[in-house]
């Protein structure tokens, strides 16, 4: 699908650097800790790795190479330097992933998405995990695949430096935060068609540093990004205040960008705010998910969650296809593979995995300050206590609102268990009729009775759960009409609700609300999903 494309040319100041020793680099930018170079107060200068897009009217990456940073070859960085930029183990410090990186990740295969050739990647990968001592990731070994846009490997698109670069990020930033995932690289001119072939490969968690223009014309690209037990994050864009597909997705974790620096006056030894550059906003088009409660946009907004993107505070990172070795990289491009990433180490729940972030929020690191832009209302631009846009819901602070177990949000507290009570009668509870353990049984509204048929447990993972299976859509079922049952747990979208308003419980995958049909108070009536209609037959008083 052909959309116009959106520049991005919002870019943040901030200090410059050189490469450094192991010691020097350990005191990189900012807040309680100077900078070695702090004194010279150096201006940085910057390029888009993609300044226009390849053909008219596509999409453009998100990276943003620091020019001010001389590209270094991995011949020539002195024995025991460290590349200038954060590496693995200040991003794994800053987000409290240290553990996590260590001990998680296994089988998990985090696809990115590359709209040209990087004939080097793979190479390149190498040098970047054997700089940081990370373990091998190759075709050889099983943990690097790349792939064209009909999932075969050869036959690649034709090569762009520029896209090269971003190429090379987003693989070594999946090697800095889960350096046990798999790796697979799809590369095709059909971006949005990208997301299938991943899907049909094995990846569970996708990153999109990319973008174009938010617009109707979107919709029909909308379902490439709407997939059971896949976890979707994109790049909130460059360019300040104003959205991009697929960010605008409400399918999608829409990735915005923070300044990251080390503060030794905090608890957490690091401190942030938001990028000038981050994209936010409302989007034109997109209808807004069950789990945003946000009042100043009736549609989409945009972004979820955040991580470091402005160049100046920016990431190391390996390219010698269009770069010529080591530099210093930002842009939304870093942090949405870090957040995928993240998902990945999280095993995080399969569907809908914004809506968790939203249940789980206060695990998060809340952004307080800094703005994008102007607008109203302000935090739409603006940081603030809670949700804004630049920033969504904060940055990653250990695994606690990617996997659910963290603190936070709506929807009932995470184990609660007993009855849930209908709004049509107090006296109306939801059954698993006949206590039946069978896939399949209905769930139905049946006179309160403080048996274990009614004693559900609203988990962290976002499943209601009774005897040992999960409040479930029939046949992962979307259209309004479709039953509930009970179904063996499975860490689909058929088994995810949220909390939404009037006391309803949405099922994210379709966007319908549990219902009892015609708000019947006749025991054995089977519950179905329906349009959210702030009605009685769709409230519910959880646990």
């Amino acid at each position: 699908m052909q959309r116009p494309f959106l520049l991005a040319v919002a870019i943040a100041a901030a200090v410059g650097s050189a490469f450094l020793t192991p010691t020097a680099a350990s005191a990189a930018t900012g807040g309680g800790q100077s900078h070695p170079a702090a004194a010279a107060a150096k201006t940085i200068t910057t390029k888009h790795a993609c300044a226009k897009p390849l053909e008219p009217d596509g999409p453009v990456c998100y990276a943003i190479i620091r020019t001010d940073v001389a590209p270094v070859s991995a011949q020539a960085l002195k024995p025991d330097a460290t590349p200038s930029g954060y590496g693995p183990s200040d991003l794994r410090s800053a987000y409290n992933l240290a553990s996590a990186a260590s001990a998680d990740g296994s089988g998990a295969t985090v696809a990115l998405m590359e709209a040209a050739d990087d004939p080097n990647l793979e190479s390149d990968l190498g040098v970047y995990r054997a700089q940081y001592g990370l373990p091998s990731c190759t075709t050889a070994n099983g943990c690097f695949r790349k792939v064209n846009g009909s999932g075969q490997q050869g036959n690649y698109p034709p090569g762009d430096t520029g896209w090269g670069g971003e190429a090379s990020l987003d693989v070594e930033m999946v090697s800095a935060i889960c350096p046990n995932c798999h790796i697979l690289v799809v590369e095709s001119t059909d971006l949005e068609g990208a997301q299938n072939v991943a899907v049909s490969l094995g990846a569970h968690f996708i990153s999109n540093s990319w973008g174009t223009n938010d617009g109707s014309g979107d919709s029909g690209a909308d379902a490439d990004f709407n997939h059971a037990g896949v976890v979707d994050v994109a790049s909130s864009g460059d360019s300040g205040y104003g959205v991009s597909f697929p960010a605008s997705s409400r399918y999608v974790v829409a990735a915005g960008g923070t300044s990251l620096n080390r503060n030794s006056s905090t608890s957490r030894g690091w401190s942030e705010t938001t990028w000038s550059g981050a994209g936010a906003g409302c989007s034109s088009w997109e209808s807004k998910p069950s789990w945003q409660a946000d009042s100043g946009c009736s549609r989409r907004t945009v972004a979820d969650v955040s991580a470091v993107a402005d160049p100046g505070t920016g990431v190391a990172f390996y390219d010698s296809y269009g770069q010529g070795g080591w530099g210093v990289v930002g842009g939304t491009s870093v942090s949405s593979p870090i957040i995928a990433s993240v998902f990945a180490l999280a095993g995080a729940p399969s569907s809908a995995a914004a809506s968790v972030l939203y249940a789980h929020s206060g695990s998060l690191n809340d952004i307080t300050s800094g703005s994008d832009g102007s607008c109203s209302p302000s935090y739409l631009c603006t940081a603030g206590s809670g949700y804004d846009g630049p920033t969504g819901l904060g940055t990653p602070n250990g695994l606690g609102a990617f996997n659910g177990s963290g603190s936070g949000g709506s929807g009932g507290s995470g184990g609660a268990t007993g009855p849930i009570v209908s709004g049509v009668s107090s006296s109306l509870c939801v059954d698993d009729s006949n206590s039946s353990t069978s896939s399949g049984s209905p769930v139905q509204i049946w006179n309160c009775n403080g048996t274990a048929a009614q004693s559900w447990t609203v988990a962290a993972n976002g499943t209601l759960q009774v005897l040992g299976g999960c409040l479930d859509v029939t046949s992962s079922g979307t259209s309004a009409g479709t039953k509930v049952q009970y179904w063996s747990c499975n860490g689909t979208g058929a088994q995810q609700w949220t909390a939404g308003a009037n006391g309803s419980l949405v099922n994210p995958e379709s966007g319908l609300c549990l219902d009892d049909p015609g708000s019947s108070t006749t025991e054995g009536t089977q519950l179905q999903i329906w349009t959210c209609n702030g009605t009685g037959a769709q409230h519910w008083t959880l646990p």
